[in-house]
């Protein structure tokens, strides 16, 4: 006699590996990594604050 098998598990699981394949595709065609990401906010925040570091006077004194 053939096994008795769960079609619905079998459609989610088919489903869910074609949903995982295609995420794959797409975080090697368009995404970065974790540290990537961080690496690049932490070199914008240090290039901000040397940018400020630089200014002549602050804003906040204009009003006066």
């Amino acid at each position: 006699m053939a096994e008795v098998v769960n079609l619905n598990r079998f459609r989610k699981d088919r489903e869910r590996a074609a949903r995982r394949a295609e995420a794959e595709a797409n975080a090697v065609k368009f995404g970065r990594s974790r540290a990537e990401k961080d690496l690049e906010q932490a070199r914008a925040e240090k290039s901000a604050r040397d940018h400020a570091g630089h200014r002549l006077r602050d804003d906040e004194d204009d009003g006066a």
